[in-house]
């Protein structure tokens, strides 16, 4: 498995590296599946972890230990949808805005986590280069990874935001083929988030206490 870690090609001065380019294609087409509901959104998420750990691990333990975290989550994200399916008129899981609470505690959990995550970053300056940042994309994946498990709108908004950050550290990091993706990322959100949108509207919605008019 060495020879993932190998570079590819030179792009615009770049050193792209196998792992780093598979695992982020794997990573798009996870996104892309997402956007069209498919169940096997998530084990291409979770393959796509698994190739990216073995490009961070033993040079940037805090991203090889996030891609677990990710792997995580895919296997809840499958279970959640594997329980969903059919909710919607073709079969697939229905989409829905989160409620206002739904929506407060996953920011607070985001802000809570980002701030445990960087703490642990600077006592084990190991684990990142860039505490801050890499802590806020860490969280940040998990929780937009969490709102796609429950079908929720603001799973797009979250990723959005990861990509602000993701875009310039990638680069910063010498991963150059994850920033080019993370662009691409941004562009495929929009489309992805109007779609969910949209859909939101036409499918039937839970009595949830606490849900926006």
């Amino acid at each position: 498995m060495n020879w993932l870690n190998t570079e590819a090609f030179t792009l615009f001065g770049q050193h792209i590296i196998w792992s780093d380019m598979t695992g982020n294609i794997l990573g798009l087409t996870a996104l892309a599946l997402g956007w069209r509901r498919a169940l096997l959104t998530w084990p291409v998420q979770f393959l796509s972890g698994l190739v990216l750990f073995t490009a961070f691990y033993g040079h940037l333990a805090g991203s090889a230990g996030k891609q677990v975290v990710v792997m995580v989550v895919a296997l809840y994200g499958w279970w959640q949808w594997q329980r969903g399916k059919g909710g919607a008129d073709d079969g697939r899981i229905s989409v829905r805005f989160a409620t206002w609470r739904e929506r407060a505690a996953m920011l607070a959990a985001a802000a809570a986590g980002t701030v445990a995550v960087a703490l642990l970053f600077k006592a084990y300056p190991s684990l990142s280069w860039d505490p801050w940042p890499d802590a806020y994309i860490f969280v940040g994946t998990v929780v937009a990874m969490y709102a796609q498990a429950k079908g929720m709108v603001e799973f797009w908004f979250a990723w959005l935001l990861v990509d602000l950050v993701g875009v310039p550290l990638n680069f910063a990091n010498g991963y150059a083929f994850s920033g080019f993706v993370y662009v691409i990322y941004g562009a495929l959100v929009l489309w992805g988030m109007r779609d969910w949108w949209l859909r939101s509207r036409r499918s039937p919605q839970p009595a949830l206490e606490g849900a926006p008019a």
